[in-house]
């Protein structure tokens, strides 16, 4: 077990053990669209049902991260990641035995409770054992919890054409859970003494500051949600093959790895505003191409559309925990931010869906992106770093955002 003042070598394996937690938050999102034709014909799933798959973690993601402070206090961060793995491992290998649509969604919302737990109080751990190192740790996790995107939209098509079943296409993610789940019960440190601070998210959530990150948060992911659902279905409408498709979303996500592991090493000094809003340019570039000119280089598209949601992912992690110098509270507002944003990042995949329905097609979706994206442009514009003090006062002492 690790001790309050670990070594050298038991940073380096908490490392290791950040990154391989952060591997196993995405792979069975995106482990999804390139098996969704697959996984309809045998279930019976239409496209609406198909977005459950996502729109259900998703939301749950959001609605249990409001309990990260509570979970931070109460259980404790590092017992709420180790059960959380465990149910991680259940939830993907109970798709081995999953052949109706409800058994697809039950197990969509186990694994979405077990990482809404993760990603409510690890952010915490990282910012009170690397305190001086938050933004290029932010981004280790940042970058291979998109890098596992990356791996699920891989690997899905090629083990479930291997073994002639889409089950072991997605169970197989059982496996870097349960490594996960042996190293983070042998290296995640203990949680902190009596003496932690205990955060109310009543008092976080009455900050309006909190909610303008909520939905930067949520309009960003929302586009992230929707691309791991939509985007292999997409390109199979434009006669793609399924291992083709997935080799695509891969892509994206591995330049969402990268941006999301370089960027906060690029971006200097306190305002991360200029770095955000890269990224925001980015995004806007990859779905105005989706929306009028898929075909002309895909990868391209795929790789500029990456390389934004992730850049943007990680700064904005790295912004919350920015605003408050606690760790405790630093991680309740990293949980609420996340709560919030995730709850709006639920919705988008369905609402394409709707729109693809009515349209014929995935062009309505992307502009409603594009939409989005402007509008974090304008709200990201109010978080000057010299404005989060003032921004997380107590009520009675707080300006405007």
């Amino acid at each position: 077990m690790v001790s309050e003042a670990p070594s050298r070598t038991a940073k380096l394996l908490l490392l290791v053990a950040v990154a391989l937690v952060g591997l196993n938050l995405r792979p069975f999102i995106t482990g999804i669209g390139p098996l969704a034709a697959d996984i309809g014909a045998e279930t019976g799933l239409d496209l609406k049902g198909i977005s459950l798959l996502t729109l259900v973690p998703m939301f749950l993601m959001g609605l249990f991260a409001f309990a990260g402070p509570f979970l931070q206090s109460r259980v404790g961060a590092r017992p709420s990641t180790i059960a959380s793995l465990a149910v991680l491992v259940l939830g993907s290998a109970l798709r081995l035995f999953s052949t109706n649509g409800w058994q697809m969604v039950g197990t969509a919302a186990l694994l979405g409770l077990g990482v809404a737990v993760i990603q409510a109080v690890f952010p915490g751990i990282v910012k009170r054992q690397f305190p001086h190192h938050v933004g290029v740790v932010m981004g280790l996790y940042s970058a291979t919890l998109m890098g596992g995107g990356a791996l699920g939209a891989q690997a899905a098509p090629l083990i479930a054409a291997a073994a002639g079943n889409w089950h072991v296409g997605l169970a197989w993610m059982a496996v870097p859970a349960a490594l996960a789940l042996l190293l983070a019960a042998l290296y995640l440190p203990r949680d902190g003494g009596s003496g932690q601070k205990r955060t109310s998210a009543i008092a976080l959530l009455k900050r309006p500051r909190v909610w303008l990150l909520m939905a930067c948060f949520g309009l960003v992911n929302g586009g992230y949600s929707t691309v791991v659902a939509w985007l292999a279905p997409f390109y199979r409408e434009h006669g793609w093959s399924a291992s083709a498709s997935g080799s695509l979303l891969a892509i994206m996500a591995v330049c969402q790895a990268l941006a999301a592991l370089l960027l906060p090493m690029l971006v200097r000094g306190k305002d991360l505003r200029p770095g955000l809003w890269l990224t925001l340019a980015l995004q806007a570039i990859g779905f105005a191409a989706l929306a009028f000119s898929p075909l002309t280089a895909p990868v391209l598209w795929a790789a500029v559309l990456g390389a934004g949601l992730g850049g943007c992912f990680s700064l904005s992690m790295i912004v919350a925990l920015d605003h408050l110098p606690d760790p405790a509270e630093a991680g309740a507002l990293s949980a609420l931010m996340q709560g919030g944003g995730f709850l709006i990042t639920a919705l988008p995949p369905w609402i394409v869906a709707v729109l693809h329905d009515l349209t014929g097609g995935f062009v309505a979706g992307w502009l409603m992106h594009l939409v989005s994206v402007a509008i974090v442009v304008v709200l990201y514009w109010r978080v000057a770093p010299a404005s989060y003090a003032r921004a997380m006062s107590p009520p009675t002492q707080m300006r405007p955002v």
